[in-house]
């Protein structure tokens, strides 16, 4: 899934002030110190940053000890196939879960406990498949930028490994074969309020039990703008190509919005429009992420 916000949801200043007070920097924080078992204090907290709402992940970590939710609320997808059938999909509580383990490691999972697709073509009886979606299990390490994302001109890369796993392969939600892959996330900060998010990855996934695993790449790019201290939006172009589809590699068009109700608490709304007709026609979504 990697469904996912701006860069930075909110300037990190409430810990700034406290560790400044106590004599030390903000810069010279050593975060190694903190682990599973001895999370980072509230005062030191990274500014919150999240996977969602666009498709680009952010290449930063979560602190140490800390876990992080993202889901989406209610998802829902059209498409229409040159054929005339028309897909209508429904998705509720597709969730990221991350747990902070060192400074600059994470791990987690993704998982979606119930879908619905109803398929509809003229004089033919509708097609309905419902259930529980795959097992995402994933983890990203950040190379750097975790600490120093502060200032025009700063970077951030990491690398993200992941493996998707069957849960029910005659359901209609759930990948029919497992999946392997990985993803890397780079950001640049362009001015104080626009960054730019970028992903290259790939994923090895096969259609059917007869074939072998064929790799596919995905792309995608994301500029986010912090309108104000808890507003920002997002404008995305993303894609999947060698997928083999005779339509053609799906890629699509995102936009959408983040309201920070707290430092640990963010609200999203956002839409995909396919460019492709292998994309679905059009994506809207609501979520949140919470930080624990």
């Amino acid at each position: 899934m990697g469904r996912r916000g701006s860069m930075r949801s909110r300037p990190a200043v409430v810990g700034a002030v406290l560790l400044l007070a106590s004599g030390g920097s903000a810069s010279a924080t050593d975060r190694s110190q903190y682990s599973l078992a001895r999370p980072t204090p509230d005062h030191l907290l990274r500014e919150m940053t999240t996977d969602r709402p666009d498709i680009t992940e952010v290449p930063f970590t979560i602190d140490p000890g800390r876990v992080q939710i993202e889901a989406s609320v209610f998802n829902y997808a059209r498409f229409r196939d040159p054929g005339g059938a028309v897909s209508h999909t429904y998705d509720v509580m597709a969730t990221n879960v991350r747990i902070g383990l060192t400074h600059n490691f994470e791990a987690g999972f993704v998982w979606q406990p119930y879908g619905r697709v109803r398929i509809r073509q003229s004089g033919v009886p509708t097609l309905l498949h419902s259930g529980i979606g795959g097992l995402e299990l994933r983890s990203k390490y950040n190379l750097w930028g975790n600490d120093t994302f502060d200032k025009p001109g700063a970077t951030a890369l990491a690398i993200l490994p992941f493996v998707v796993l069957p849960t029910d392969d005659d359901n209609g939600i759930s990948p029919a074969f497992a999946e392997v892959g990985f993803n890397v996330p780079f950001a640049i900060q362009l001015s104080p309020k626009l960054s730019l998010g970028i992903n290259g990855g790939m994923t090895w996934a096969r259609d059917d039990a007869g074939s072998g695993f064929q790799p596919q790449y995905t792309a995608s790019a994301s500029f986010g703008y912090d309108w104000t201290d808890v507003w920002g939006s997002y404008v995305e172009l993303s894609g999947r190509f060698n997928t083999e589809d005779l339509r053609g590699d799906p890629v699509s068009f995102g936009a959408g919005i983040t309201y920070a109700v707290t430092k640990n608490l963010q609200l999203d709304a956002g839409v995909n429009v396919g460019l492709t007709s292998s994309a679905d026609r059009i994506n809207p979504f609501v979520g949140f992420s919470a930080r624990f």
